[in-house]
């Protein structure tokens, strides 16, 4: 049950930010096992005045394309798992909308599965 924000620079088209979201649940859903209708994601676009990153951090080259993805999720995935999303994700992005994998920055966050209320205020998972 992932929960994903994207934050990137302002100016994209439409058509490109519905590729991130139609990338990104592809690779949750071959990765991940995510089930067909679990997609909940936003994207928060920011002016260059508020998104900042590390040009050159451990010698990656990013651009301004950066695109920061943050991932909530429950805590029962493997190492092996996580390193096939991460690729997985950087490989689709380049396909579509066409991200440099350089300017992909992916983020974990793991939670417990009592930890979601996925609506009518139940703990669906616990």
């Amino acid at each position: 049950m992932p929960l994903t924000h994207v934050s990137l620079r302002a100016g994209k088209p439409e058509a490109y930010r519905q590729a991130i979201f139609d990338s990104l649940y592809r690779a949750m859903h071959e990765t991940f096992n995510v089930p067909l209708d679990n997609q909940f994601m936003t994207i928060r676009e920011h002016d260059a005045a508020n998104f900042r990153y590390g040009a050159s951090y451990l010698g990656i080259a990013r651009s301004d394309d950066l695109v920061l993805v943050q991932m909530t999720v429950n805590n029962t995935r493997t190492v092996e798992q996580k390193k096939a999303l991460f690729g997985r994700i950087a490989e689709l992005l380049g396909e579509s909308p066409g991200i440099r994998p350089e300017d992909v920055f992916v983020s974990l966050v793991e939670v417990a599965k009592e930890n979601w209320s996925l609506g009518h205020g139940l703990a669906q998972y616990a």
